[in-house]
């Protein structure tokens, strides 16, 4: 690409998501009929009121033993909400679509016709070199390995996943899979891994439409406690719940942004300095780990999202294969990525 020193950001920059989850919902199942929806008992959500104690960490001048004495004496009453498997059911089922889009590397806003070319033709050189298939391979691993089922994937003592892909209303392939077979670290090439990526890849070169059904199956013992997501409520007064959980007409869910955040857990690319054994983080611009408080892609290592796309389109630096992998990535991802006025 010949360098336009007079080519500037677009300060309005919008990408779509190209991988579009619906929430999940929760079913509870027995594993010997598993596959029988009509046995499938909804995963319905209920208050509980316990009594808890005194146990996070004390300031200093609240460790004296009689104020620590009193402090227990007050009960500590919570009013929480919980989700559990029947006494009668020893499975859980979580069931969501996904439908994967094309168009990826185009905008869906951009007011610079200039900029937008010049992304378009870079985003066409991406797809020819590399293509999207180590994308979509990774994709298809975290469907696979269930990584979208988050805690309850802990300590199950069997996961199946399968994987229907929908045409008008009719299963035309069906893969499954046994999760736990598979690595939630490293990204495995199996038969099956590599035709179902195979599908996401031409979805996303807008050779086909492509939309999926995922339906994952979780041995974890009768009355076993289930994880829907948990709603953020920023005012809370006092005696509210301390804690809410995601249902939608009365069953269970786990919200689409965290399935989707599981699905694009395909970042090894970022810089580790210090060798850590973390694995893929999730596709986020300045590589951040909420869990940890930390931000794996520094601007000042000119490892970051925005660092790397304005080097691509503005200096003509190509980054690296690796590195392509990551801005397409983040494409695929969506947002809002224009200049800062």
């Amino acid at each position: 690409m010949a360098k336009n020193d007079t080519l500037k950001t677009a300060s309005v920059l919008a990408f779509e998501r190209k991988l579009d989850p619906s929430d999940a919902l929760l079913y509870a199942s027995n594993w010997d009929k598993r596959e029988d929806e009509q046995q499938w008992q909804p995963v319905v959500v209920r208050e509980k009121s316990v009594r808890g104690t005194i146990s996070n960490r004390l300031k200093a001048k609240d460790q004296d033993p009689a104020k620590l004495d009193a402090a227990i004496e007050n009960p500590n009453l919570q009013t929480v909400d919980v989700a559990t498997l029947p006494h009668n059911a020893d499975t859980l089922v979580a069931r969501f679509t996904l439908r994967v889009l094309a168009g990826a590397g185009t905008p869906s806003a951009c007011n610079n016709a200039e900029y937008q070319a010049k992304l378009e033709q870079a985003v066409a050189e991406y797809k020819q070199a590399q293509g999207f298939g180590e994308l979509a391979h990774r994709y298809a691993n975290n469907l696979a390995n269930g990584r979208f089922l988050w805690r309850n994937r802990m300590g199950a003592e069997q996961v199946e996943v399968s994987i229907r892909q929908l045409a008008q209303g009719k299963a035309t392939k069906e893969w499954t899979f046994d999760a736990l077979s598979l690595s939630l670290r490293a990204f495995e090439d199996t038969t099956e891994l590599k035709e179902l990526a195979g599908v996401i890849a031409s979805a996303l070169a807008g050779e086909q439409h492509l939309l999926l059904e995922v339906v994952a199956y979780v041995r974890m013992g009768s009355g076993q406690e289930v994880f829907p997501s948990q709603e953020l409520i920023l005012d809370r007064g006092r005696g509210d719940k301390s804690k809410t959980l995601y249902h939608v007409s009365d069953i269970a869910g786990i919200h689409s942004q965290k399935l989707g955040n599981a699905i694009r857990t395909i970042d090894t690319w970022y810089p580790n300095e210090n060798d850590e054994d973390l694995g893929p983080i999730a596709v986020e611009p300045y590589g951040s780990v909420t869990t940890q408080g930390k931000a794996y892609r520094q601007p000042k290592q000119k490892a970051d999202f925005y660092s790397l796309l304005d080097n691509w389109m503005i200096k003509d630096s190509v980054p690296s294969t690796e590195q392509q992998h990551f801005v397409m990535a983040t494409l695929i991802r969506g947002g809002v990525f224009g200049e800062a006025g």
